[in-house]
């Protein structure tokens, strides 16, 4: 029983030793994180004066200034209170080159960048927006934001294109041009219709930057609503294939842009061999007879005939 009283003092000798080395601790790591915080707000504060504002930059490129009084791009640095996009997001830090007498290898200088350096650069803002474009076939082909967009141009259009379309398109999609010059094309060069409403130039998971859907024939649809569906009786190949596995959608010079003159022709890529003696009485690939639609009217689906007869 008289050792009780030394096991007792033992246990708070050591309880209070534990005490003293977790308070040291505690100092030392405060004092780390002080240190580190000290060194990060030092580092922030040097950062900061490397970038001298829109007034600075402007007492030189007074011409690009006054462009910009319009464009989307100063719109946002006027309601941020000139703290948000100014022209040192898209240069860098301009104090080095200030101090520099106006030396361009001081600055990011858009003239000598590669375009995947063009596009990381406006990707660090328009990445939500489009998401997609380093996977796009215009980023693999080096083709860059620089290409289409005007940054600085002086007008409101949120867009800034170099140019209008399909004017625009035209200039590297020249093999397309002559398309919407056939007789029977999509009324794109009317101005009824874009290149942009079928496709997204900024890049999808579809062949030709053809514009997601859940559907794929909704590309089409959404204009062409008379054979949207869902039909009762649908036609498999439109299902399957899509629209264009019978329809060329630039241009064509067959009527209702078919990939075939004759309408028999085309329905017998699939429809072969419709023999002889029988109620149709064609031979294979007959294109001498009346058309399949005179009789199969719904070709696209029907909610009444699963021949699709009228």
């Amino acid at each position: 029983m008289r050792q009780k009283p030394r096991k007792i003092a033992r246990y708070v000798s050591l309880a209070a030793l534990a005490g003293l080395l977790a308070l040291a601790g505690g100092r030392r790591a405060s004092a780390q994180s002080a240190t580190l915080q000290h060194g990060s707000g030092a580092a922030a504060a040097a950062s900061s004066n490397q970038y001298v504002g829109n007034a600075t930059c402007a007492m030189c490129h007074q011409e690009l200034a006054s462009q910009m009084a319009d464009n989307p791009h100063h719109k946002i640095t006027m309601l941020e209170g000139h703290a948000g996009h100014t022209c040192e997001s898209c240069h860098g830090p301009g104090r080095a080159h200030v101090d520099g007498g106006g030396d361009i290898t001081k600055i990011r200088h858009f003239d000598v960048l590669t375009p995947s350096q063009i596009d990381a650069t406006c990707l660090s803002c328009h990445a939500q927006t489009h998401p997609n474009f380093m996977r796009s076939p215009h980023a693999r082909a080096g083709v860059s934001c620089l290409s289409c967009h005007s940054i600085h141009k002086a007008e409101p259009e949120t867009t800034l294109l170099v140019a209008t379309q399909p004017l625009l398109c035209y200039r590297c999609h020249s093999d397309i041009k002559p398309s919407f010059a056939m007789p029977f094309h999509h009324r794109v060069n009317e101005g009824l219709m874009q290149c942009t409403d079928c496709h997204d130039v900024h890049g999808t998971f579809q062949a030709n930057n053809l514009r997601n859907t859940v559907d794929q024939n909704m590309v089409c649809v959404k204009c062409h609503i008379d054979v949207r569906g869902p039909f009762v009786y649908e036609h498999a190949p439109v299902k399957a294939e899509g629209c264009m596995g019978c329809h060329t959608p630039h241009g064509s010079v067959n009527a209702r842009l078919l990939n075939m003159p004759n309408i028999n022709v085309l329905c017998n890529q699939c429809h072969s061999q419709v023999a002889a003696d029988t109620v149709h009485g064609m031979n294979a690939g007959s294109s001498d007879s009346i058309p399949c639609t005179t009789c199969h009217t719904y070709i696209h689906g029907s909610n009444m005939d699963e021949a699709f007869l009228r």
